[in-house]
């Protein structure tokens, strides 16, 4: 029975160790995923300083981008002109300056701009 004993003790150490092994490779695994996640977000923020330029751009805007609010969308809303801003429901917006007009410029998550009438928000 010793013997069986020494036996059944000493496998489940060999399992583990093993085991550690195996997670050393996934913990690896891991980090290569971190690294695609910074490359990406490396493409995302050009993306977003390429908007904040045509922005700029198109709409003369020269003071400091502040977020003022944020607001979530009430409906889904195509942009008729190039300067409004397509929003989907539910879609989260950083509103950036308020105009004279009932409309709002407001950003989305990808970083695009443009005019969202303020009877299509949500304020919270």
């Amino acid at each position: 029975r010793e013997k069986d004993d020494k036996h059944k003790t000493w496998m489940p150490k060999f399992l583990t160790a093993k085991e550690d092994k195996d997670q050393r490779k996934s913990s690896d695994d891991v980090e290569r995923n971190i690294f695609k996640v910074k490359k990406s977000n490396a493409e995302k923020s050009k993306k977003m300083e390429k908007e904040e330029k045509i922005f700029r751009k198109t709409f003369m805007y020269d003071k400091e981008i502040n977020v003022i609010n944020t607001a979530t969308a009430e409906c889904s809303v195509p942009s008729k002109r190039r300067v409004d801003l397509p929003v989907t429901a539910g879609e989260q917006l950083d509103v950036i300056d308020i105009t004279e007009g009932s409309a709002v410029i407001c950003r989305n998550s990808e970083g695009r701009y443009g005019y969202v009438l303020v009877e299509h928000l949500n304020f919270r």
